[in-house]
């Protein structure tokens, strides 16, 4: 929490909130950025705007359409075509806001989708069947210039594996709002501000 001004780290909690109170009456967002997080500073309360985008989900997972999120809050499997997704589009989404407010800049900020993914790539390495299994089979899915994972620390300074799990390739491990809220980094967090 270091070097952030004292509002980031709760409005970091309070969106991980949130998203679990959504997720927990089977709602997915799908436009979590930060233009849709409004936090009123003097009571650090932040609330989740813009439902416009937002849906029902269940399982087993419902088709959606691929045409959501703001391009540079946008989840792989979404910019690969999937239109089976879970929660954890909302978590990437979250993993994106969390870079931004700890480095003020966005982390895969781009014009257009292979733009977006090529700047995912160049970070986390080229995705494949060991990586994420079934990759290949989404629908917007080809063959991309090869790059070699680089520590995502180069790009967000003090980021844990809680935090890297946010950007995790395969949506099964992406971290969920309510295992984000149970890491130690929010435990003075928890007690200074329930």
């Amino acid at each position: 929490r270091e070097g952030l001004p004292r509002y980031k780290p709760f409005s970091l909690i309070a969106l991980c909130k949130g998203v679990a109170f959504c997720h927990s009456h089977g709602i997915l967002h799908r436009n979590l950025k930060p233009h849709n997080l409004l936090m009123n500073l003097k009571t650090l309360m932040l609330k989740i705007a813009d439902p416009g985008l937002a849906r029902a989900y269940k399982v087993p997972l419902s088709k959606y359409t691929h045409e959501i999120l703001t391009l540079w809050y946008r989840a792989p499997e979404v910019l690969l075509g999937s239109t089976h997704y879970s929660t954890a589009v909302d978590m990437w989404s979250v993993g994106c806001i969390f870079a931004e407010l700890v480095t003020n800049a966005a982390i895969f900020a781009g014009d257009s989708e292979l733009q977006k993914l090529l700047h995912i790539f160049r970070l986390l390495g080229n995705l494949n069947e060991e990586i994420w299994p079934g990759v290949s089979k989404l629908k917007d899915w080809h063959k991309y210039p090869q790059w070699k994972p680089k520590p995502v620390s180069t790009a967000v300074p003090n980021l844990d594996q809680d935090g890297l799990d946010l950007l995790s390739y395969e949506p099964s491990k992406r971290i969920s709002a309510k295992k984000a809220m149970e890491h130690p980094h929010f435990d003075d967090l928890v007690k200074d501000h329930p």
